[in-house]
């Protein structure tokens, strides 16, 4: 009876899509009951943001997540997204100030409190790269000031569009690269904590330039995956570069939508899949996708056609935020992603779109056989294309591949698997070590079948590499059938 009811959890769980969900927990969202109902609904992966909540609040919610992982017996990442350096303005008198269109305002390094003529700013790394002309966002754009005088500790801007501020506002400076540490002091104990805890990714905020990830790297070490969000302008100015030290990419378009013009959003989310894809390295679209439901029970169509762009574009994930953090319909934006995305995967023209970035397999054996992997599957019209590996780096080739049929990634790493649940198509399952190819042969059958990827006498494609245990070296194809 044990056996069965494992056998209906693992089949219950496949996924009959290839792009990922992750979902954000917070308040709403912090009981076992809730955190289970977006794990039924479809979401792959948990998202801790430790810009809200307590270390003991994640840790709760990481704890359901592992029992969850137990219940079903499939893989679930966990990813730790760090605050990092978010620029605020200091208090204001009387908790407001509103600051009136073509009048002139000073800011002032501090921390007191500020008024309508005086706002404080604990920044220093602000007033450094200040010039004038530069423009000031405050609350997230709504606010925008124009720097015409500047120093080492003040500047005075002219109010371009006025507002009512209130206190510990976010500060944006689209304009400039700011001499910030990618890591701040909040940012080191809560990536302790989350490291001790077993996260699987640690999602780095703000970052501007590749050495913002230099010192995460030192402190992650192998003990989890490194994502870059990407939510400054200065990024995409050194993106090829960002994309090569990282282990997965973020258009994060909060704000990145403050400090760019909302036109020019759309052709960066293009330009971030487009080349994270090339790279094999998996991407992920967030903020904003089902805003509307952390209110209504429905989105609306334009937030549909949202999420559809994305899938059409072949990204790996799509994150929700407030909609599972806070919102009063938690459960339904998981399913009402899941059956958006389905929906796109089932179109006519979605193999088109999602084959027009492809890149060519660079001239190792590995990237050969992965390539020939997808065009044999299509050729004989196999059911599911097998890896096995112990780092994950076979089956993010063959995700990089985007082929038409789903991905069984076989697995003695625990720590693989579920890093590998953000990535396209693949289905992860934790077996022990093999003993030879024969023995993966074996395995690839019976799961593949245990699994409900394939059929009795359907056609198997399978990739390892030999000797076993060795990272990137994919060398061997073979077709079987079940």
């Amino acid at each position: 009876m044990a056996d069965r009811a494992r056998l209906t959890y693992k089949v219950a769980m496949k996924r009959n899509r290839r792009a990922k969900i992750i979902a954000t927990l917070g308040p709403a969202t912090s009981d076992r009951t809730a955190i289970e109902d977006l794990f039924t609904a479809g979401a792959d992966v948990f998202r801790l943001n430790f810009s809200h909540g307590s270390q003991a609040d994640h840790e709760n919610r990481l704890e359901i997540v592992r029992a969850l992982e137990r219940k079903y017996e499939r893989p679930i990442a966990v990813m730790a997204d760090l605050q990092g350096p978010k620029l605020r303005i200091s208090t204001l008198e009387g908790g407001t100030a509103d600051l009136a269109e073509n009048r002139t305002i000073r800011l002032q390094l501090g921390s007191d409190a500020g008024n309508a003529e005086r706002i404080f700013l604990p920044h220093p790394e602000i007033f450094q790269a200040l010039e004038p002309g530069i423009d000031i966002l405050l609350d997230d754009g709504k606010v925008r000031l124009r720097v015409t005088r500047c120093g080492p500790d003040h500047a005075d801007a002219d109010i371009v569009t006025g507002g009512r501020l209130t206190d510990r506002k976010g500060v944006n400076v689209p304009n400039a690269v700011l001499p910030l540490a990618a890591i701040t002091d909040k940012d080191r104990a809560d990536l302790d904590f989350a490291l001790d805890a077993g996260v699987d990714w640690i999602a780095l905020s703000f970052v501007q330039r590749p050495e913002d990830l230099t010192e995460a790297r030192e402190l992650v070490g192998d003990r989890a995956a490194l994502l870059s969000k990407l939510e400054k302008p200065a990024a995409i100015e050194t993106l090829a570069e960002i994309i090569a030290l990282s282990d997965a990419l973020m258009v994060a378009r909060g704000d990145l939508g403050v400090e760019l013009p909302p036109e020019d959003v759309p052709g960066i989310q293009k330009l971030v899949v487009r080349q994270a894809r090339r790279a094999g390295k998996p991407v992920v679209v967030a903020t904003q996708m089902l805003e509307s439901m952390v209110h209504a029970p429905t989105p609306t169509r334009a937030e549909a056609s949202d999420i559809a762009t994305a899938v059409f574009d072949g990204v790996d994930a799509v994150m929700l935020s407030a909609e599972t953090a806070a919102g009063g319909h938690a459960r339904e934006a998981v399913a009402t992603m899941d059956r958006i995305i389905t929906r796109v995967e089932r179109d006519e023209h979605y193999r088109a779109m999602v084959d027009t970035v492809r890149s060519n397999p660079e001239r190792t054996t590995a990237d050969a056989i992965t390539a020939a992997a997808r065009q044999v599957t299509e050729t004989i019209e196999a059911a599911a294309i097998v890896t096995f590996t112990t780092s994950g780096s076979t089956a993010l080739r063959a995700a990089r591949e985007r082929p038409t049929v789903p991905i069984l990634c076989l697995t003695p790493n625990p720590a693989a698997a579920r890093r590998l649940a953000i990535a396209w198509g693949v289905h992860t399952v934790v077996s022990r070590d093999v003993q030879d190819f024969a023995d993966m042969v074996d395995k690839a059958c019976r799961l593949a079948l245990h699994e409900g990827l394939a059929g009795t006498g359907e056609r198997l494609v399978v990739t390892a590499g030999v000797p076993f245990g060795t990272p990137g070296s994919t060398n061997v194809l073979r077709i079987v059938r079940t």
